[in-house]
This record gives C-alpha cells, structure tokens and sequence, in this order.
C-alpha cells in the first residue's frame, strides 16, 4: 500500500478506532473475521465481466487486510455464482442466512436485481450491486429502499451518447438505425436515443429496428439488414460477447466504412475491440471508468498495473463498480462505528451511514444518494488507432458527471428530458 493510501486509511479508521479504544470494548480481530458475500457471474455471456469485478473484489479484500482489516478485523469473502434470477435469490439467502455475512455485493443482470431488492429488504441484508438495478425499464420499484444499493439508471450512457451524436454528427445524418440488446437495457437505451434525437431536433428517420437475443454468435443477418437499410448512423446497445461479432462481421462487409457508429456501452469488450475491425471516430463509452482516464488518480494507475500484470488484460468498467461497492460499505461500516462509540455497527446503522458518504473509487468521486443510486463519473469519446496497443481507445474523452445527467430521484424519465436544459459538452 502507498503511503498516501495508508494516510487516508488511517484517516478515515483512526476515529472509529480510537473511540472503540476508550468505550473500553474488547479488540473486533477477537470477534474473527468479518464475512463479505460475493455473488459474481462467472461463466457463459456475462463471464468475462463477473471476473473483472472478483479480480476487483479481491484486491480490495488484499488491500485492506494488508492496513489491518477494517477496524481490526480481515476481511474473507464469500463467493457465490450469480445465474437465473431463482437460484441466484437462493444464493442470496444462504449468504444471508447460512453464511451470516455482513453484506452482499454483485449482480449484473438486472432481471436478477428486480428479484434480488425486495429480498434484501425482506431479509435486512445490505446489499450493494455492481451494475444491477431494480427499475422496471424506466420506473423505480423501490424507491424508499433500507438495505438495497442499486447500480446508476440503466438510461444514462444512453444519454450520453445521445448527446456526443448531437455534438459530433448533427446535420451529417438523416436516418439512423438500432442494433439493441433484447431486453429492459437495450429498449431503454433506444428510447433514450430517439427521445433525445427529437429534443434536439435532429430530424432523422429510423429505417430498422433489429434486437439481438443474448447469447447470439452469429449476427450475419443483422449485418445484412444493415447493409440493406443503408442508414447513416447505426445506434448499438449490444455489451456482451456480440459487441466484437458484430465489428467483426460488420467490418468484413463494409458496413463500418458507409455507417457511423454509436455505442454506448461496449467498452465492457474494450479488450476485443481490435483495431484491424474497429473504426476510428466511433462514439464508445467506458461508463464508470476508463483505464486512460484523464488525469487518472495514484488508486487507478496502481489498480491497472495490477490487472495487467494479473490477467494481461486491460480492465472495464466493473471493475470500478465492484470496487467501489466494496470501499462505500466500508466507509460506512467505519462512520457507523465512530457515531455509535466505537461498537461494531449494526447492518441498519451501516446502511443509515452510507446515505450521502463519498469515496474516491477507481473513476473519480463516487457517492451515494438518499434513494440508494450512486452519482459518479463517466467516461466517453471517439475511437482512436493512435496508441500503443492493438486496441481502440478513444480520444478526447469526454468525463461526465451523473449529477447532471442521470434523472433526479423520483422524476419522471422523459418528462425530465424534455424540461431538461443539459450543459454543452
């Protein structure tokens, strides 16, 4: 750990401990270790992004255990399969009530945090996803949640590109088509898109609406579609496995020379995005972190050297998410403990803590709302050949920040668009 890390550790923990010392309670260590529940994908379309966050995890675990634990203790974490929504709530309540962790952090899907929210309520377990939300596409079903911490608005990158396609491509295109993945994401992404075509009076015209199934390997007849609408913009939501299949596939018939392309939010493939198939000045979003971010602090230039060390890989973005579930309970387990004198706080008074408390995580400043969804930077631009890898990367990046342009808790999606006046990127 770096001497700056080590200070803010101390600064941070120092209160909590110092008031454990003089309430006269016996050392947390004696209690043993403090349990942490992990559901993480690990195989089939959301594999490779389920390791990316346990890599993430882990290192946060070392890391913390290598400054002494969190008030004493050493964190050991708990590692369960997130998979369909009905086995992976049976996970969560083992964890919950077998394992006795202290908190849960995970889950990508969001059909799998629809399922997984009323139980981490039900059950009084914190529990903090790493990119799952609990919206019915753009309506919140746990507005007033106790113990759930959900994952920023799925309609959010969406936005975001939306306007970097105002700001690059307005009067350069006059028909657009979707590429989207089929289910709640992909069709908000859309409807975000287009709404946001219509705020800003771009007055194009849709000439195909394609939905990919997850899991699809061969998108050739989509390609085809695509060859056949002739549209000059092509708005993508596909994150999985597909994101390169399509380049791919799209690159071998021509279609990435005749059709720009947005999307939003295929840096999850970031590591597959060659530059023999991937085109320059593709608007490509990184969501919560980039690895060449701007500015990028001491925490993520010392987390991205380990990852390529580790994996040889470059990381995505959820690794970002997983850590900064993981650092965000931990500040609350930390002010929870200096406000009630120095006891090892309940989950209640945890969760109470984490209302409103700020981190610094791997892309920037992350903190949580009164509603439970964070606010945070992110990261997106147009795709570039000129770097020293076989990968795109995108230049300039464009960080923008949720407070601005994620929805107010309790508004009206697309009626806050609308009244929205949105800064000039």
């Amino acid at each position: 750990m770096s001497v700056r890390n080590r200070r803010d550790f101390l600064k941070i923990s120092g209160g909590a401990l110092a008031a454990s010392s003089l309430a006269g309670v016996p050392s947390f260590a004696q209690a043993g270790p403090v349990k942490v529940g992990v559901l993480a994908s690990r195989s089939g379309v959301l594999g490779s992004i389920g390791e990316c966050a346990l890599v993430t995890t882990q290192w946060w675990a070392d890391r913390v255990n290598a400054s002494g634990g969190i008030l004493g203790r050493k964190v050991e974490l708990v590692v369960e399969e997130e998979t369909n929504a009905k086995d992976t709530v049976e996970r969560f309540r083992k964890l919950a009530l077998r394992d006795n962790v202290e908190m849960i952090a995970g889950l990508i899907s969001t059909g799998n945090g629809l399922s997984i929210g009323p139980v981490a309520e039900e059950l009084k377990m914190i529990w903090v996803s790493w990119d799952a939300t609990t919206q019915k596409d753009v309506t919140e079903t746990i507005p007033n949640p106790k113990y759930a911490f959900r994952s920023t608005d799925n309609e959010v990158e969406g936005l975001m590109a939306s306007l970097l396609t105002v700001k690059h491509f307005k009067g350069k295109i006059k028909t657009v088509a979707n590429l989207g993945t089929d289910y709640s994401y992909g069709r908000n992404m859309w409807d975000t898109f287009m709404s946001m075509m219509k705020k800003y009076d771009m007055n194009v015209t849709p000439v195909a609406d394609l939905w990919v199934k997850v899991g699809t390997t061969d998108l050739t007849s989509f390609v085809a579609s695509l060859q056949q609408a002739k549209p000059d913009l092509i708005m993508s939501s596909l994150l999985f496995t597909d994101v390169f299949i399509f380049m791919k596939q799209a690159n071998a018939a021509g279609l990435t020379k005749t059709s720009k392309l947005v999307m939003p939010a295929a840096g999850f493939q970031l590591n597959e995005l060659k530059k023999e198939y991937t085109p320059e000045g593709m608007i490509l979003g990184h969501n919560s972190m980039y690895f060449e971010q701007p500015n990028a602090t001491p925490l993520l230039k010392e987390f991205v050297k380990f990852y390529r060390v580790k994996t040889n890989l470059f990381p995505h973005f959820e690794a970002e998410r997983a850590y900064s579930a993981m650092e965000s309970w931990k500040a609350g387990v930390e002010k929870a403990a200096k406000a009630n004198g120095g006891k090892w706080p309940t989950k209640e008074e945890v969760s109470q803590a984490m209302e409103g408390i700020t981190i610094q995580s791997l892309g920037g400043y992350f903190t949580w709302r009164p509603d439970h969804v964070p606010d945070c930077n992110y990261y997106m631009g147009l795709t570039t050949h000129k770097n020293p890898y076989d990968i795109v990367t995108i230049d300039p990046v464009q960080t923008l920040d949720t407070k601005e342009y994620q929805k107010p808790s309790g508004a009206d999606f697309y009626k806050w668009i609308v009244e929205k006046k949105f800064k000039d990127l």
